[in-house]
């Protein structure tokens, strides 16, 4: 059993990975490698919802973690943190909006929702990480 306080370093590595394999799947899908792209997207899809459980894991057994950090950068940091969960919370319906539209062959629809979905998503995952690191190394709780 992972231990509660290995959590959200796991959680911010399940992010970077994500948002590593959605980069790699979009340049596959530009240079026409369509299986190469479907498996980093379904790759990235899987790695997100082991995330998202863990994530939900850990703060319900641990509830908020409070920004002890001070200053220009705590500003920054709920900004920062306000944009994430905004869009955290719509790239659920998204993600699963365009992963249903290739699988059941609308590539044409696919494309469409895939052209909001891939930022927001990329933004989401590398973003989440940023917030992982300012909460826990930069400004770690005393």
């Amino acid at each position: 059993m992972i231990p509660l306080s290995s959590l959200p370093a796991l959680n911010a590595s399940l992010n970077a990975a994500s948002g590593v394999l959605l980069l790699v799947g979009y340049f596959f899908i530009r240079r026409q490698r369509v299986t190469a792209h479907r498996a980093c997207m379904v790759a990235a899809f899987s790695i997100s919802t082991l995330f998202l459980v863990s994530y939900l894991y850990y703060h319900y057994h641990v509830g908020a973690t409070r920004f002890p950090g001070q200053g220009w950068v705590r500003p920054f940091y709920f900004t920062l943190l306000i944009s994430h969960t905004v869009l955290a919370a719509m790239i659920v319906p998204l993600v699963l909006t365009t992963l249903y539209r290739a699988v059941t062959g609308r590539f044409d629809r696919h494309v469409r929702i895939a052209r909001w979905t891939l930022p927001i998503w990329i933004y989401v995952s590398f973003t989440g990480v940023i917030i992982y690191w300012m909460l826990y190394h930069l400004f770690p709780a005393r």
